[in-house]
């Protein structure tokens, strides 16, 4: 089956995403390396240049054939790729002088055919710092923001456009729009894909990957995991898996007993517990730098793997391993060609690469995204419970258990508001920020959630916002304190994590959230030397997210329930969108 559509990977993080949105309206399409020569793509329809994190004007920057914009296929340029566009062609692109990271607004000034259909203003999202200050000649100006003047362009007799905002993810509201009108009305796609034919070909994939040989997977319970261990049920039989749950003791309050449920009635004999949360919580003593305990935490789970192999009957040449990876693991951890690295997942690792160089690792999730892994655990009959559970991160509660090797106070900026010397992971232009997050004094709501990401993008020191909702102490009083990965506070996490997981179930708050990540951060007095913050979200596939703000009535029981914990001093709100923050902190 031949590709209509061709996305060019230049590195951005959202470049699969791209090709996905595209599979999604019905036309199939694939991912290719921004080095594809044009004649190459000439059969194809459209081809669409993804974002990303470098500047077309810096040495070494990824480029495409110039022989493209004049093959045959429309072509549209999407944040890095307008930049590239308008580079290549004569245009300029120089450095903004303030990056745009999440919401925006976009005035619609002609549209042109891509832009049909959209109203005069339109919320959009943006995730670049560089901009395009005059496009090529041909091209008509079609829309732009308060700091970005060139947000699209176009030139129609040549079918050639450009946008500086991310019309694939969801929250540019009429991105899909756009899409549509550049697949069908530009490009003159037909619909010739569909979701459900993906089933047969993953089962293929497996029986062809696994052959003759069993397949062991390291099962941790959540949705990817269950519906990869469940695609190989289907695929090869239960007589032909073996899944083991490693309790890393960075697992949430019943945790455990919920998975050892839930593969039970899977299917009998294929489920074991193995307990080395002690020889994790020895190696991350003293880790401080989430890559430090991402590195760390993928290492372990490795050396478990090893040792289970080696005690069992899995060595002897008829196992593989079998892992529940989705796109964004790979994408986030620098598995494009030129994407920067954000974060290290656990199962993406030197350990793990090593198995896969030996061919001794079948993904059967790697190229869908959470919502699809989702649409297939239903066509497989897993239950909804488990299908609607919000995600939980491989290394577990160690990445939501900030760490400090330095004390330091609150510094006060403008406004009442403080930065506080509590790093956090951020992503801004498509690449990995490490950063200081800002403190605003007062209670969340919408009016701060909008201003968060602008006062972010407006500061270089801090890349998330953060509201103050309760404490026992006076704002000013607090300090970060050296704080290492100790049972003490990751029992001390849990606690408030299982308040949070309660009240948001019962209030029916939880429906609201793709994700509700709470977080212990090193900041309090001496009584109480650490903080919580609470991170409820909205997303479809972790790619970008927004905050969702619940009822004051709610917030104030989950604060003050969350202050009987002992050891917290306060109780925050992220206001951050993805980008410019992550959604985990570390």
């Amino acid at each position: 089956m031949i590709p209509q559509i061709s996305v060019l990977d230049t590195g951005g993080q959202y470049c699969h995403l791209i090709a996905r949105r595209v599979r999604e309206l019905g036309v199939y399409a694939d991912v290719q390396p921004h080095t594809a020569s044009a004649s190459s793509l000439a059969c194809r329809k459209g081809v669409i240049l993804s974002g990303g994190p470098s500047s077309v004007y810096a040495e070494g920057s990824p480029q495409v054939d110039m022989a493209l914009y004049s093959a045959g296929p429309a072509v549209l340029g999407i944040c890095y790729g307008l930049q590239l566009m308008a580079h290549g062609l004569g245009g300029e692109v120089t450095p903004g002088e303030q990056g745009e990271y999440g919401k925006a607004t976009l005035r619609i000034l002609t549209r042109e055919g891509l832009l049909d259909g959209l109203d005069d203003s339109e919320p959009v999202w943006m995730s670049h710092r560089d901009r395009v200050t005059r496009p090529p000649a041909g091209f008509a100006l079609m829309a732009e923001t308060d700091t970005c003047p060139v947000s699209a362009i176009g030139d129609r007799a040549r079918r050639l456009y450009g946008v500086q905002f991310h019309p694939e993810v969801v929250h540019t509201r009429r991105g899909r729009r756009v899409l549509e009108n550049f697949l069908f009305d530009i490009c003159g796609c037909v619909r010739d894909w569909e979701p459900s034919r993906q089933l047969p070909e993953i089962e293929r994939q497996i029986r062809e990957m696994a052959a003759d040989r069993n397949v062991l997977f390291f099962a941790s319970g959540g949705v990817d995991s269950t519906v990869a261990v469940a695609l190989c049920l289907r695929a090869l039989g239960p007589g032909r898996l073996h899944a083991a749950y490693v309790d890393t003791g960075l697992m949430r309050e019943g945790e455990t007993e919920f998975v050892r449920a839930t593969f039970e009635k899977m299917a009998e004999g294929i489920f074991e517990v193995v307990d080395a949360s002690a020889q994790f919580l020895g190696a991350l003593d003293g880790a401080m730098e989430p890559e430090r305990k991402r590195h760390i935490i993928g290492e372990e789970f490795v050396r478990v793997q090893e040792a289970i192999l080696e005690r069992g009957h899995f060595l002897d040449g008829q196992w593989i391993l079998g892992q529940g990876t989705i796109y964004p693991d790979t994408i986030e951890s620098g598995g494009t060609q030129q994407a920067d690295l954000i974060k290290t997942h656990h199962n993406r690792v030197a350990g793990i690469q090593r198995l896969i160089e030996q061919n001794r690792l079948v993904e059967p999730l790697r190229d869908l995204y959470k919502d699809e892994v989702r649409t297939i655990g239903r066509m497989l009959g897993v239950p909804d419970a488990l299908l609607d559970r919000h995600p939980f991160p491989g290394p577990g509660l160690a990445i939501r258990c900030l760490c400090s090797g330095e004390p330091g106070a609150l510094r006060a900026i403008e406004d009442g508001m403080f930065v506080a010397p509590v790093r956090t992971v951020g992503v801004q232009g498509d690449s990995r920020t490490y950063r200081s997050m800002l403190v605003i004094p007062h209670p969340p709501s919408e009016r701060w959630i909008d201003s968060a990401s602008a006062i972010v993008n407006h500061r270089a020191d801090v890349n998330r916002a953060v509201s103050r909702c309760a404490g026992l102490d006076d704002l000013e009083s607090l300090s970060v304190r050296p704080s290492r990965l100790t049972a003490e506070r990751l029992d001390r996490l849990r606690a408030a994590d299982a308040i949070v997981r309660r009240m948001a179930l019962e209030s029916h708050f939880e429906n609201e959230t793709w994700q509700f990540p709470v977080v212990l951060i090193p900041l309090g007095s001496t009584e109480r030397p650490d903080s919580i913050v609470l991170r409820p979200i909205y997303s479809v596939d972790g790619m970008t997210a927004s905050p969702v703000l619940m009822s004051a009535a709610l917030l104030e029981r989950m604060s003050n329930a969350i202050l009987e914990v002992a050891g917290v001093s306060s109780v925050f709100y992220d206001l951050t969108s993805k980008p410019p923050a992550t959604i985990e902190w570390e």
